[in-house]
């Protein structure tokens, strides 16, 4: 049995309107010591727009942006393009504030060039920024500017948002500019970033360090090595990690038996799915599936 998502089954969520204005091309998100929705937990998903947000409470909520994880850290800027593979693998009670827009929305009074800025071309692979006190104050302005504006429809709203969303990612993108200017993506960042490619292609088959080397043609150790320096984890870590987020998904979403899910990623002996979900997770599988529907439902 093959659980396989393919990019086809992958769905892309839209730009929802709130109940307020119905714009389907700019919302303003505010959450306030409150879990986001839960309904796209464990689920891999696109969305066909961008968000930039300010986090002031995290509360270390993980997520996957294109197969690399990262937390949700207090006081930075997180920032999401179109089409992006996004994976929320745990949720958190959180404080933030930000927009969401689609190209549309750029390209509407001549603003496409918005989308060639560093923040939203992102050529560093980057997913969040290192905010000040002083790029905090900054940021939150504008944002209450927005919000003001976004709550007054009529014919000069458009203007007014585009103006104060440009300020915005022009800002930002000088911080980003700072922030990265000294790195460039070196031949071992395009190593560490095909071989998570070739796991996320391949993690229900291939299980170890090797069998991905060969894939890359280069020595098992070579491999491991620059993995462990360019993402401070194991090469054989990612794998692990990558494994235990689609049993965790299928546990969550599915109604599969264990049995069928164990040999769906690769295990030929169900109780050694049992016995590495647990070294993973702390739970069984069985355990684990029982308490997140408890949880969340």
């Amino acid at each position: 049995m093959h659980l396989h998502i393919s990019s086809s089954e992958i769905p892309t969520y839209s730009l929802e309107p709130d109940n307020g204005t119905g714009n389907r091309h700019f919302r303003m998100y505010h959450f306030d010591g409150e879990r986001p929705n839960l309904g796209d937990l464990l689920v891999p998903h696109r969305k066909d727009h961008y968000l930039v947000i300010l986090v002031r409470k995290g509360g270390q909520a993980r997520q996957w942006i294109d197969m690399k994880q990262y937390s949700l850290q207090d006081n930075t800027l997180h920032f999401l393009s179109p089409g992006q593979l996004i994976v929320k693998e745990e949720s958190a009670k959180i404080t933030s504030v930000g927009v969401g827009f689609t190209p549309e929305f750029l390209s509407m009074n001549h603003h496409a060039s918005l989308a060639d800025l560093p923040l939203l071309r992102n050529p560093h692979d980057a997913r969040a920024l290192t905010m000040s006190d002083a790029d905090i104050v900054f940021t939150e302005d504008l944002f209450a500017k927005i919000a003001i504006e976004y709550k007054q429809p009529g014919e000069w709203q458009h203007r007014m948002l585009i103006s104060y969303l440009s300020v915005l990612l022009t800002y930002l993108s000088r911080l980003y500019s700072e922030q990265h200017k000294a790195t460039e993506i070196s031949p071992e960042r395009t190593l560490l970033k095909n071989f998570q490619a070739k796991v996320n292609e391949s993690f229900r088959e291939l299980h170890e360090v090797s069998d991905y080397a060969a894939k890359l043609n280069i020595s098992a150790g070579h491999l491991s090595e620059v993995v462990k320096v360019q993402s401070g984890k194991s090469a054989i870590k990612h794998i692990h990690e990558r494994i235990t987020l689609e049993a965790r998904r299928l546990l969550f979403h599915s109604s599969h038996s264990l049995k069928e899910i164990a040999f769906s990623l690769g295990f030929s002996d169900p109780s050694y799915f049992n016995r590495f979900f647990k070294r993973e997770t702390g739970l069984t599988p069985s355990d684990y599936r029982t308490s997140t529907r408890e949880m969340y439902q």
